[in-house]
């Protein structure tokens, strides 16, 4: 993801992406530009598709999959302890 213009270094701001339709397709907070914190993503139809967190862009910790009513369907642990 580009950084944003403007924004101090080290700062956090919130990033959104939208579908097409202008519905929300993705949250989360940018660090210096890239993913830091917890972010999630969503369907077309405001379902919830998978969460999880970034350390500086990096995946870290559960990153959890929803099935089309939100419900957790898998986790996954990503980051150095998924080894």
């Amino acid at each position: 993801m580009a950084p944003e213009h403007g924004t101090p270094d080290g700062e956090l701001t919130e990033h959104v992406e939208r579908h097409r339709d202008g519905s929300l397709r993705a949250r989360g907070p940018l660090l210096d530009g890239e993913p830091h914190g917890a972010w999630e993503w969503f369907r077309l139809d405001g379902s919830r598709l998978r969460s999880g967190t970034f350390d500086r862009g990096a995946q870290v910790g559960e990153w959890t999959t929803y099935d089309r009513q939100s419900r957790p369907y898998k986790t996954t642990r990503m980051g150095p302890a998924a080894g």
